[in-house]
């Protein structure tokens, strides 16, 4: 856990909460220089630029992650402060696109924090994501030279209220099925894919997914005889790796062969709407199953509906108290 060069808490500096994710472009216009972050500064290809262009254009014409992140920002932080001291402020900062971490950094020097806590918005933990942002805020706090103390959540994969609030959603989006078809609905649970050399390194990730697919087995309870569950990873990178597996497609094409009309999906690995839920399963996974002659839903996301308020409010909280103010 990085903890940066420690001061003294005094009750009068707000404690800072920074919020993390990956972020994405605020119009069509900013695909491209959104991709060439994502990439490392190296140029897109002009058909792959067309491509996610086309698919942000059928899903809204931007992301919708920064709007949702706001909104939680602006939910989050009245619900710490509404006990009295200690004061909170809640800051939102994207890995790939404005607020960039090191943009909001400045701002919460600037606002006096002494003491921060991260937390990323993947409940999962790997290198390749809670890693990365946490080195971008190693980055701004060097770039900065202020005296912040920062902890980080390394992750949340199997808190209590994140299973709770993904087993009610998916108890909920079962109700889009026919009466007579919801004892033989397969539930695929999905997380983003990562490039299969993460395996070698030791990385928690594929263990963790696995940790919370059986956290939500189990609070789910038996599904009906009929019915069946699969795990697969989604959105796989187009690189030269081999990514991790099963794929969608492939669980798809697994289920309809096995005599599945009705499939529900339920990404775990997601905990707001973007574009790997709003066309990867919305759009395409849907195309693909109503082409089979099988009709595919997918639970609502968490977004910053007040049941996910409490969950990040309890794991910052907790957090707190584990590392101390």
């Amino acid at each position: 856990m990085l903890i940066a060069e420690s001061t003294m808490y005094h009750s009068t500096e707000p404690i800072g909460i920074l919020l993390m994710a990956l972020g994405g472009p605020d119009s069509l216009d900013a695909v491209e220089p959104f991709l060439k972050d994502v990439r490392g500064g190296r140029p897109t290809p002009p058909e792959l630029i067309h491509e996610i262009t086309e698919r942000y254009r059928a899903t809204g014409g931007k992301s919708p992650v920064l709007a949702i992140m706001t909104d939680l920002v602006t939910r989050l932080e009245a619900r710490l402060n509404a006990a009295g001291p200690p004061c909170f402020r809640v800051y939102v900062g994207f890995r790939h696109w404005h607020p960039y971490i090191r943009e909001t950094y400045q701002e919460i020097v600037k606002d006096g924090v002494r003491r921060l806590v991260g937390l990323c918005m993947a409940p999962q933990n790997s290198q390749l994501s809670v890693g990365a942002y946490v080195k971008k805020v190693e980055e701004a706090q060097a770039e900065s030279g202020a005296s912040i103390r920062f902890t980080y959540v390394p992750s949340w994969n199997t808190h209590p209220s994140l299973i709770q609030g993904i087993v009610a959603n998916i108890r909920e989006a079962l109700g889009k099925f026919p009466a007579d078809a919801r004892d033989r609905v397969a539930i695929i649970f999905t997380a983003h894919s990562l490039p299969e050399r993460i395996l070698k390194d030791g990385d928690s990730y594929p263990g963790q997914v696995r940790e919370t697919v059986e956290a939500v087995r189990s609070a789910l309870g038996p599904l009906p005889p009929a019915g069946a569950w699969r795990f697969a990873y989604q959105s796989q990178g187009r690189t030269g790796d081999t990514w991790l597996g099963p794929t969608v497609e492939e669980t798809l094409d697994e289920l309809h062969g096995a005599g599945f009309r009705h499939v529900l999906m339920a990404p775990i690995g997601f905990v707001s709407d973007h574009l790997e839920v709003l066309y990867d399963i919305d759009i395409e996974f849907r195309k693909r199953a109503s082409d089979k002659g099988m009709q595919l839903e997918r639970m609502a996301m968490l977004n910053a509906t007040a049941p996910f308020v409490e969950t990040v409010r309890d794991i910052v909280t907790a957090h707190l108290k584990e590392t101390g103010r």
